[in-house]
């Protein structure tokens, strides 16, 4: 008996799979929609808009030291950084200088905010990657830094704090006794994180040759931060264009090599150690006076435009305001880096597994507060 086989083939489709709006893993309210081929990703389609509030709207309805208390809540763990952003705006189109005094609190706090910020990725990042230990450590370091903005600008997150012409409040009398314990503690503490896990076998793995990008893909995309730096480009507005007192201290700029999820991962760590290096040096250099200009307390710049750049933690955070000489501005656009760096997601992405899925989007650290405004 002869038997007759026919082999049949079957078309083959792709999976689309919903990862959030409510996963764990997607650091904020934000839904990523992923279709697969096996294990495979062949297409990926970042879905965002849910924690949109019109803050940028909101701001043309109040009075420029309202806004302060909305850019709070931009980048709501790098609150600091976007407080100064705006203000330094205001005051770019005001042609207010804020004493040198002023000038250096604001670097000294928004450096520690950079670090706060870094600490709290380094501890999702390691949840993400499956370690339930780094979180532990990047709280304790973070939390430390938390208490003393708390003892400074009297809440533990919307501060408030940064003012146009200066800040709000004098630091307290015990300031440089505690800047300096809370300073070696710091130091401690990056390194202990970073020998628990940079180089542990499990997370090198994860991460190291995952999600990689090429520097001119990350340009034409417009990443900017640690996520560029990490493709080897030493682009960091406190160098590339010095704003308040930054031309002043000794820092590098640390960059990767491959642009991958180890290397976005590393940039960072490396960067709390420059910003230790700033803190100390503006502490040592921080000189008595005002801690604000003489400005109206309801501010009316001139009519006009003007477009301001800072380094947030999470990169290039820029400011468009525009005046038409009331006391509420008549239009203010954010570059939020955020917003751009998640552009390169679809890039990072291409042709990864599934399971490193969860592993790229955490490298890139978006707040969705800042992506969605």
């Amino acid at each position: 008996m002869q038997i007759q086989q026919q082999t049949q083939q079957a078309d083959s489709i792709d999976l689309m799979i919903n990862m959030g709006p409510q996963h764990p893993s997607t650091h904020g309210v934000f839904r990523l929609v992923i279709w697969v081929d096996g294990e495979k990703i062949v297409r990926s389609e970042p879905h965002i808009g849910y924690l949109h509030r019109g803050s940028e709207k909101l701001c043309e309805g109040e009075q420029y030291s309202q806004i302060i208390t909305l850019f709070d809540r931009l980048d709501y763990v790098a609150n600091l950084n976007c407080e100064l952003a705006i203000c330094m705006a205001v005051e770019k189109l005001m042609g207010v200088q804020p004493p040198e005094r002023a000038e250096y609190i604001r670097v000294i706090l928004c450096e520690l905010n950079r670090i706060a910020s870094h600490m709290l990725f380094y501890g999702v990042y390691g949840l993400d990657a499956g370690a339930m230990t780094p979180i532990l450590y990047g709280f304790r370091e973070r939390e430390r830094v938390q208490a003393l903005f708390e003892s400074v600008t009297g809440a533990r997150m919307m501060h408030n704090y940064i003012r146009v012409g200066g800040v709000n409040e004098d630091i307290p009398d015990d300031f440089g006794a505690r800047m300096n314990t809370l300073l070696d503690q710091l130091e401690r503490g990056v390194e202990e994180c970073d020998e628990l896990l940079s180089q542990n076998e499990m997370f090198l793995a994860r991460t190291k040759g995952i999600g990689a990008i090429s520097a001119e893909e990350a340009i034409d995309l417009g990443v900017t931060g640690p996520a560029l730096r990490a493709c080897g480009v030493a682009e960091d507005v406190r160098t590339s264009e010095p704003y308040s007192i930054y031309d002043r201290f000794d820092f590098g700029v640390p960059v990767g090599t491959y642009g991958d999820c180890w290397d976005r991962y590393y940039v960072r760590i490396e960067e709390m150690r420059q910003s230790l290096g700033i803190v100390r040096q503006a502490v040592a250099q921080l000189p008595e006076g005002e801690i604000a200009a003489s400005v109206r307390r309801i501010a009316r710049p001139p009519k006009g435009e003007v477009y301001l750049r800072t380094e947030s933690p999470r990169g290039d955070f820029g400011v468009f305001l525009v005046s038409d000489g009331s006391d509420k501005p008549y239009r203010v656009k954010v570059r939020a880096p955020s917003f751009c760096n998640l552009q390169a997601l679809q890039a990072m992405l291409r042709d990864a597994y599934v399971a490193d899925a969860v592993i790229i989007l955490g490298s890139i650290d978006i707040i969705l507060g800042e992506v969605d405004r």
